[in-house]
């Protein structure tokens, strides 16, 4: 029987999103002046207020009032009518060291025998139904809220956009999990109050995201998925009214509270763990990012049309204590689940100081990742500059998004005789 699976984005000037940001541009700062950094960093944003909190364990010092500034101006909060603006508002730092409890755990003599930051469990996704092996509602979710924000910085479609959004999109499935169509798109949008008259002011809204946004967004994918686009989606297009009260202002952010719009939308599993504000000792984000790599690798090398990693840690322990993998009965190899996951195991060294240095992670890399997902992205090298009143300047040439290379599917095939 047919049926309908939704997934949901949010925009980068969503609350919660601001405060990922926020904690993902200082662990940037700190690892740029100091690689070794240890950085659990949390963000809370609310009306004319920023409250930074965390543990940090650093030789750096930054002035981390201009960052979160930075940050907020950037993703374009920079008027005093949204009550909340990088040049007018309260930074609040209640940052202090790391616990030398949980550091003893961690640190060693020896870089390879460096211990999980915590326990717990990660898991990794990937599927044959996109090019960048994600879940299709969620790829199409981010798009739609990625294109809003590039026609809000052109200021030339469409001219009252606000930076808070979030989209959701419905598609249904086949009994044979094949995607047929797109039932329903959801878009709710900040906006300026350009009209009197709400309901003209709706229909305007309603209109200009079908007519401008959607075409655009459709032009992006390929041309087999543009054809789940038909005239029977359903729309709802600021379902609850006007959206001018919005951002940090309308409702408190937080880092780490859209861990689902980060991963998969919704499809294989999530052990819990947020990612923004955290360096790659935590292995709730860096085990994340190599679940995420071996799953990507295994369908790109054909062992699965769909598979999720799951690996799990004992904080201060080297080995993770169990590697496990669901290929969802799409396995196109003789091996039982359990034995692909003794060959991923294999193929794959999760002790997390490899995870480190195999996805270059103790480079300024965070930033990017805090918005539209921090899997499924195009891996690209650039050159980030960073400046700092006690540390200097420094350009730092990086790789992002290294989880996201397929760089070990010939290793697999050869694995897997394929």
């Amino acid at each position: 029987m047919a049926y309908l699976f939704t997934s949901e984005s949010v925009s980068e000037g969503h609350p919660d999103k601001v405060a990922d940001q926020i904690s993902d541009a200082l662990l940037d700062n700190f690892l740029a002046f100091d690689p070794e950094s240890k950085v659990a960093c949390e963000t809370l944003v609310t009306t004319g207020q920023v409250v930074l909190a965390g543990e940090v364990k650093s030789d750096t010092y930054l002035d981390v009032q201009n960052i979160a500034r930075e940050v907020i101006n950037k993703i374009g909060y920079t008027k005093g009518e949204y009550q909340f603006s990088g040049d007018s508002c309260g930074v609040i730092s209640l940052i202090h060291e790391q616990s030398q409890d949980i550091n003893q755990g961690v640190d060693r003599g020896s870089k390879e025998e460096q211990g999980a930051g915590d326990q717990g469990m990660m898991f990794g996704y990937a599927t044959s139904e996109t090019e960048n092996y994600m879940p299709l509602a969620l790829d199409i979710s981010h798009k739609i809220l990625h294109t809003l924000a590039e026609i809000r910085r052109e200021n030339k479609e469409i001219t009252y956009l606000r930076p808070d959004a979030k989209s959701q999109v419905t598609i249904e499935y086949s009994d044979t999990n094949e995607p047929q169509r797109i039932d329903t798109i959801v878009v709710s949008t900040q906006h300026d109050p350009f009209d009197k008259d709400d309901e003209k002011m709706l229909a305007k809204i309603k209109s200009d995201i079908i007519s401008i946004l959607i075409p655009r967004v459709k032009a992006q994918l390929p041309k087999e998925t543009q054809k789940l686009f038909d005239d029977q989606i359903k729309y709802h297009i600021n379902p609850t009214g006007k959206f001018v009260i919005g951002g940090p202002h309308g409702d408190t952010g937080l880092t780490g509270r859209k861990i689902i719009v980060d991963t998969y939308g919704g499809k294989g599993a999530h052990g819990g763990g947020a990612f923004s504000g955290k360096d790659p000792s935590k292995v709730d984000r860096s085990a994340a990012y190599a679940a995420r790599h071996a799953a990507k690798n295994l369908v790109a090398a054909g062992v699965a049309d769909e598979i999720l990693v799951q690996v799990s840690y004992a904080i201060g322990v080297v080995e993770p204590t169990s590697i496990f993998v669901d290929t969802y009965g799409t396995s196109k190899v003789t091996l039982s689940d359990g034995d692909i996951a003794k060959k991923v195991a294999q193929l794959f060294d999760m002790r997390p100081f490899a995870i480190e240095e195999r996805l270059k992670l103790r480079n300024p890399i965070y930033l990017e990742t805090a918005a539209y997902g921090h899997m499924g992205k195009e891996p690209v090298t650039i050159t980030k500059v960073f400046e700092s009143p006690y540390n200097g300047r420094i350009e730092r040439e990086v790789e992002l998004f290294t989880w996201e290379k397929l760089d070990m599917v010939d290793k697999i095939k050869k694995a897997f005789s394929l």
